[in-house]
């Protein structure tokens, strides 16, 4: 049940993303084979990011919590690196510019559900309590504020310059996310244990999915936001 709950809320949270770019293509291009072509590699990026993210989890690899740390090299850095790569090379596309800064504000809201996750996940044992809201993972507030600066940019009582900040601060929190993470599996001493808390069932799919596609989208559409403010400026 709880996998296949992982498994439903990336396949949600994916569904949701194409509609917002795909819509914001479609109304960037007047030659429909250009926007084919744009959509197209959009599904392509994001497929092969999947099917790493699947690889690398089944292959066993990231079970192992030795140094060096192979969960952060091979899986989040490759993420994060490819995340900044695409969206300096798209920052200049007018579909970037398409998409309402509301809706990305509004996406954002996601990371609650991912909150409940976890919460659900640490009864499972699949994850420890550090990393939730019960510990030091306030991510779940941050996706609270997600639907206050979207509904404040929808009545227009918010500026840019605020939203800007916003995801600043996302990015922030999503740091800090991965700080606990990190430091509760090489530094467990920080949480009062002596040997790592982190059960190694969070590294195999589909727990993956959220340090493998979940968070580093929430990256992504944070990256995106302050491209466009950015761009429009």
């Amino acid at each position: 049940m709880l996998e296949a709950l992982y498994i439903a809320l990336s396949i949600l949270v994916t569904v949701l993303f194409f509609a917002l770019i795909f819509r914001a293509i479609s109304a960037s291009s007047k030659n429909e084979q250009v926007a084919k072509h744009n959509k197209l590699t959009i599904v392509i990026v994001f497929s092969i990011w999947q099917i790493y993210t699947y690889l690398i989890a089944s292959s066993g690899i990231l079970e192992s919590f030795e140094f060096p740390p192979r969960f952060a090299l091979l899986l989040i850095v490759p993420l994060f690196i490819f995340t900044f790569i695409f969206l300096i090379s798209q920052r200049k596309k007018q579909w970037i510019q398409m998409i309402p800064l509301k809706w990305l504000a509004l996406f954002q809201s996601f990371r609650i559900l991912v909150e409940i996750l976890f919460v659900m996940s640490v009864t499972k044992g699949v994850l420890h309590s550090e990393v939730t809201i019960e510990g030091y993972n306030y991510d779940m507030v941050f996706g609270v504020t997600a639907l206050f600066i979207g509904f404040g940019l929808i009545k227009k009582r918010i500026s840019r310059k605020v939203v800007l900040i916003w995801n600043y601060l996302g990015i922030l929190v999503l740091a800090s996310v991965i700080f606990v993470f990190t430091s509760s599996i090489y530094l467990p001493e920080l949480y009062g244990h002596e040997v790592t808390p982190a059960p190694v069932e969070f590294t195999r799919y589909p727990y993956i999915l959220v340090a493998g596609f979940l968070m580093p989208l929430a990256v992504f559409i944070h990256v995106l936001s302050i491209v466009k403010h950015y761009n429009k400026k």
